[in-house]
């Protein structure tokens, strides 16, 4: 059965959620599921906006028949070629071959190698600029490379002043009911999973997020539509805003994250100890993850979020624990920058992980260390209090 929702006169959602997905592109916990969003928009021509992952491919062929009502498809506008968007291309052609196929020419390119049909007679390629009309939309697009791959496109629709942001404004978790954000909490129900979609998906590229921030800047926008995640209305602003901050690498929190492993407990009792140090000393929001335990995906996030960062870890290998080395090595991967950071070190008889962790720091922009001077052997002795109180003042001085 058909499952489509309205979102004005002319524009129906026909995306769909699964929540049976554990591991979004096999890396990223979804436990709240994750939503595929493709939309038509019927005119004096029709245009549909995206397909969805194979997974919903039965559901989806059942929304856009009921959608067009009996109409045909003149147009698929395609603004991300990653196949949680574009899987159904092939399957869409086949079903409404008189269809049209709008995108960049780096979006030809790659539907050569994901295809092969003969994409060269059913292309319309379009550059930043060029107007698509419908009848009375107006569609425009706008090149957004590497947001988050180089084909992308987002599409602006000016007469319902609509924003199809492809990847961007993006989020974990199914649709639930509500299909925008309109009467949710923002904050306290959307932001974290937006968060960690972006710093995970996106985050790498905040210069070329900036540059497609500025584009839009000139566009009079009053709802977006990703390709992920709720459509959005009331919390534009508020949005754009967090999009900024984070794509220039700016801390939201002004407080600190606390990232360890902890074999035996050891390190563990002495980050407990720094916890409570800091919490002493009126810092507040202090949040701690075990990264052998918390998928680090999460911990990315908040490494994101917060501006200082404790990194407290194990030798092993005579190298870095494994859990603390991924994750550091996934902080790297994702560009973090402009972080103050302390580093823990413990090694029962050969200390070596906090000058393996400096060396991966160190290629990272705006990264400053700010103490890196207490090395356990195996647990924390009552001498070295005098250096944890000090790591807690130079933190919490620098935080003030």
């Amino acid at each position: 059965m058909y499952d489509i929702r309205k979102i004005s006169d002319d524009v129906t959602y026909i995306g769909c959620s699964d929540r049976r997905l554990a591991l979004f592109e096999s890396a990223y916990p979804v436990p709240n599921g994750i939503s595929y969003n493709s939309y038509l928009i019927k005119d004096d021509k029709t245009a549909l906006l995206d397909t969805v992952d194979k997974a919903c491919s039965a559901q989806f062929f059942e929304n856009l028949e009921a959608a067009l009502d009996g109409r045909k498809l003149d147009y698929l506008i395609v603004n991300h070629m990653e196949p949680d968007h574009c899987a159904l291309i092939e399957n869409v052609i086949t079903l409404y071959p008189e269809v049209k196929i709008v995108c960049t020419a780096k979006s030809v390119t790659l539907i050569k190698q994901f295809f092969d049909f003969n994409i060269d007679e059913k292309s319309i390629v379009v550059k930043e600029g060029d107007i698509l009309n419908l009848g009375k939309h107006e569609l425009t697009f706008v090149l957004a490379p590497m947001v988050h791959w180089p084909e992308v496109m987002v599409t602006y629709d000016k007469t319902d002043k609509t924003l199809y942001s492809a990847d961007a404004f993006g989020s974990f978790g199914a649709i639930n009911g509500n299909i925008t954000d309109e009467g949710i909490c923002f904050k306290c129900q959307y932001l974290d999973e937006a968060r960690r979609y972006y710093t995970n998906i996106v985050g790498k590229y905040g210069p070329q997020v900036q540059m497609l921030l500025k584009k839009a800047a000139t566009l009079d926008i009053k709802t977006i539509c990703p390709l992920h995640g709720l459509i959005i209305k009331e919390n534009i602003e508020k949005f754009v805003e967090k999009y900024d901050k984070w794509s220039r690498y700016e801390a939201e929190e002004n407080s600190v994250l606390i990232a360890y492993t902890s074999v035996y407990g050891g390190t563990e009792n002495a980050i407990n100890i720094l916890a409570g140090m800091l919490a002493d000393r009126g810092i507040k929001g202090i949040k701690i993850y075990n990264v052998s335990q918390v998928h680090s995906s999460y911990v990315l996030s908040d490494a994101f979020k917060y501006s200082h960062i404790v990194f407290a870890t194990t030798t092993y290998n005579n190298g870095i624990f494994e859990t603390m080395e991924h994750f550091m090595h996934n902080i790297a991967a994702h560009n973090l920058q402009n972080k103050k950071v302390v580093l823990i070190q413990n090694g029962s008889w050969a200390p070596t992980c906090g000058s393996a962790m400096k060396t991966i720091l160190e290629g990272l922009k705006g990264i400053e260390i700010i103490d890196e001077s207490l090395c356990l052997k195996s647990t924390l002795k009552n001498d070295q209090l005098e250096i944890l109180n000090n790591i807690a003042d130079k933190i919490a001085e620098s935080i003030k």
